[in-house]
């Protein structure tokens, strides 16, 4: 094995810091959330300022919540000369695992004021009867 003069880590040093750019990108893009609970349900609540309601897909698929959306640019740029814009806009997916004792049958999404909760309550414990188990004799 031959080793170049710039020593074994040369190259993948000069690409290091692009490695994980569409994970930053994705990350910065992803709207800011919270999750919370009480005795009763799950909540997640997800910022989303400018996002139109008919923009965002809400879906539950085998214990897994994916809110996907699109938040579309509304400026126009005819003459305007623009200084500096810290407006996001695209598209945008946040993906939540749900606990073992949530109960997906009741999610319910609920959008006020640009935040969407999500509210999934929990199962009821059920509680064990126990049984007595027969022992054969052999």
């Amino acid at each position: 094995m031959v080793e170049s003069s710039y020593g074994a880590g040369f190259w993948p040093s000069l690409y290091e810091p692009f490695r994980k750019v569409g994970t930053r990108l994705a990350e910065w893009l992803a709207p800011a959330s919270e999750a919370s609970s009480d005795k009763d349900a799950y909540r997640i609540g997800i910022e989303l300022p400018g996002v139109d309601q008919a923009d965002i897909h809400l879906t539950l698929d085998d214990g897994l919540i994916t809110v996907k959306g699109e938040k579309k640019t509304s400026r126009e740029e005819k003459g305007d000369t623009w200084y500096f814009s810290e407006r996001q806009f695209g598209s945008f997916s946040r993906s939540f695992r749900l606990p073992p004792d949530a109960d997906e049958s009741g999610v319910r999404a609920d959008m006020k004021d640009g935040v969407l909760t999500v509210t999934i309550p929990r199962k009821t414990p059920q509680k064990s009867e126990g049984r007595r188990v027969e022992i054969n004799k052999m």
